[in-house]
């Protein structure tokens, strides 16, 4: 199918829910998808399994802090500059485009390029959510060099950058992304149809689309979350869907520091008295403890959602007052195995505590 201008809300909407509080804010990248749209026409979105084994396949993606794109926002000749110079590094075009991650702008920008460049892009992410570093995809997981990888900014600058490890990419590329004001474009894991269909999760844009058609159907005879979670229990992936938490934000902490936005969310229950639950976050939400007790952790989802609406709360957004609800939803199995959780597992994050699956967790008492 392709991605028309009539299909934007929605797609972002559930791109957001996806981000799990991060991936920037997607009114932003809704826009710019449908300018693109209007003026290059709607792109293709090819089905994973449809690639061609020798087809070229290159990432675009912002990198930085979500708060910073506020203010600073991004353009298509970034991403334009980050993948062209990337091209022209490799001697090789690009024959489609891939997302490195399927939450927030970071799943709308690489649509809005790939109609710039009038060329598919890929039903598949690297990530099935949304993660604060380049090293944390299954790309890298699962065999796919990072390098060589362009970042390029607002100003015409671009740096190509070519390390051993995908670690010592990302330590690179954001000292680089800091000295370029906290936000920038870049593309990385250039990589063929074979190595995509190896290792990217498949069908996360579709699925983006879905979610985010569940909730405006939901709206629509009042029962939002309730459509959510039933939408979400059909998807292969994300079937382990629970409503963990309803309450009202009484503190937020928050920081935008080292390119990163890091910090905490408090909430106390609207029913269950004195209740508490605190979720802690870089970019992304990534552990929620109710009373102390961990009942949802990474790479499993943690999304905060309006009580009302079911529209998702990006992490830079979220206020005192807010009346919400938390979901915890299971990551794609492939974001959960030992190597997988190895790179952005609880220990990743400097987390104390060892991953528990979501359905696993919501079955204790």
């Amino acid at each position: 199918m392709k991605i028309e201008s009539a299909m934007l809300e929605d797609f972002a909407r559930g791109a957001a829910f996806l981000g799990t509080g991060g991936g920037g804010d997607p009114y932003i990248g809704r826009l710019c998808c449908a300018h693109a749209i209007e003026m290059h026409g709607a792109p293709e979105l090819l089905p994973l399994e449809a690639l061609a084994d020798d087809a070229k396949v290159f990432s675009v993606a912002g990198m930085g802090a979500p708060t910073v794109l506020v203010e600073k926002l991004f353009s298509l000749e970034e991403a334009h500059l980050a993948v062209s110079k990337l091209e022209r590094f490799l001697g090789r075009r690009a024959d489609a485009i891939i997302a490195a991650e399927c939450g927030g702008i970071n799943a709308t920008l690489p649509v809005a390029y790939a109609a710039m460049r009038g060329l598919p892009v890929v039903d598949a992410d690297g990530m099935g959510r949304a993660f604060p570093s380049i090293q944390m995809a299954s790309f890298n997981v699962y065999g796919v060099a990072c390098t060589p990888m362009v970042i390029a900014n607002e100003h015409g600058e671009s740096v190509i950058i070519e390390t051993g490890s995908a670690i010592a990419a990302e330590q690179i590329g954001r000292s680089l992304v800091v000295h370029m004001g906290a936000s920038a474009m870049l593309s990385c894991y250039p990589m063929t149809g074979a190595e995509a269909k190896r290792t990217a999760v498949a069908a996360t844009q579709s699925v983006a689309y879905g979610i985010g058609r569940a909730i405006a159907t939901g709206r629509g005879v009042g029962q939002p979350v309730a459509a959510l979670l039933a939408y979400l229990r059909t998807t292969a992936y994300y079937r382990h869907a629970h409503l963990l938490f309803e309450g009202k934000i009484v503190d937020v902490e928050r920081e935008t520091t080292r390119g990163w936005v890091l910090g905490r969310c408090v909430l106390e229950a609207l029913e269950d008295r004195g209740a508490r639950l605190e979720i802690r976050f870089q970019n992304e939400n990534l552990c929620a403890l109710r009373d102390g007790r961990v009942i949802a952790i990474v790479p499993d989802l943690i999304v905060v959602i309006d009580r009302e609406t079911a529209e998702p709360i990006t992490t830079e957004t979220l206020r005192y007052g807010q009346r919400v609800s938390v979901l915890g939803v299971s990551a794609p199995p492939a974001m959960r195995t030992r190597e997988a959780l190895a790179v952005f597992g609880p220990q990743a994050f400097r987390l104390d505590h060892p991953f528990v699956p979501i359905e696993t967790l919501a079955a204790t008492p």
